[in-house]
């Protein structure tokens, strides 16, 4: 193994990298490696930024000389042995009871947040409640009393209330399971103006999923929209057609239909038809 000196602490370099997965999360994430025995699909034991943990394999080995990380890497430590999973089992049960004293803690002192997971890391050194709380807690009381009943590290970790949602699941208004649940690692911001460009009735409560938040699927057509609405009149705009003056009131970008109003009367027709007018105008 090759090691390099940076600001006088020895660090380790890594021919390889490898792709790792956790039960408890859907992003994969990468870790340094010298270990040509790994492959896809294998049970290591890895540190990460919270301590010491079993993950799986996800990729084979990668060189890093061909990839383009810019982030420092952890290492995967070994191969789990059968103690390692027995022992993560084992954690398994001891979360439980972990998140059981935690709540009673909560109770008593009073505190405005609810749990919503335990995990201790292999080792057992430290475990890591995480709370969902509409403001900022103030848990110093609550970090003394958790140490003093788990003998143990304890990392207090609050989250949203899409992260909420992301680690609860369910299913969506569309019969699917929840975006953020299968396959979304990240969140971008949703605005009510995705749903505007849709050309979507401004009901909040439709256009909320189960964490209170505008729905993540506004994202996915928001850019579809705006190429389909490209040259096309405002609603609200006041166009000529047939030599006489209407009010857009109606658009319809996916049947291609648009309805104009004056005092008159009102008419439905083709966005090709209005559109092929208003070049000969």
């Amino acid at each position: 193994m090759e090691n390099e000196v940076v600001n006088n602490e020895q660090v380790e370099t890594y021919k390889y990298v490898i792709g790792v997965g956790f039960s408890n999360a859907l992003h994969m994430y990468y870790f340094g490696t010298n270990d040509e025995s790994l492959t896809k699909g294998i049970d290591v034991v890895v540190e990460t930024v919270r301590g010491i943990e079993l993950g799986t394999t996800n990729t084979n080995l990668k060189l890093l000389s061909e990839t383009s990380l810019d982030i420092e890497l952890k290492p995967v430590i070994r191969i789990a042995t059968d103690e390692d999973k027995e022992a993560f089992k084992d954690n398994l049960e001891l979360a439980k009871k972990a998140a059981v004293v935690c709540e009673e803690s909560i109770e008593q002192l009073g505190l405005p947040m609810n749990l919503i997971s335990s995990e201790y890391v292999l080792d057992t050194t430290k475990v890591i409640f995480t709370y969902v709380a509409d403001d900022r807690v103030d848990f110093r009381e609550l970090l003394k009393v958790l140490a003093q009943r788990l003998r143990c590290r304890i990392e207090l970790r609050q989250i949203g209330a899409r992260d909420r949602s992301k680690s609860i699941g369910g299913l969506g208004p569309c019969g699917l399971p929840l975006c953020c649940h299968s396959f979304l690692s990240d969140f971008d911001g949703i605005s009510i103006n995705m749903a505007k460009n849709q050309l979507l009735a401004l009901n909040i409560q439709k256009l909320s999923g189960q964490c209170g938040k505008l729905v993540c699927c506004l994202k996915y057509e928001d850019d579809y929209y705006t190429k389909l609405k490209e040259g096309l009149p405002k609603l609200g705009q006041k166009v000529m057609y047939n030599n006489e003056e209407y009010k857009v009131t109606s658009l319809n970008v996916l049947s291609r239909m648009i309805k104009l109003d004056n005092k008159d009367e009102s008419v439905f027709i083709s966005l090709d038809e209005f559109l092929k007018q208003e070049k000969k105008d």
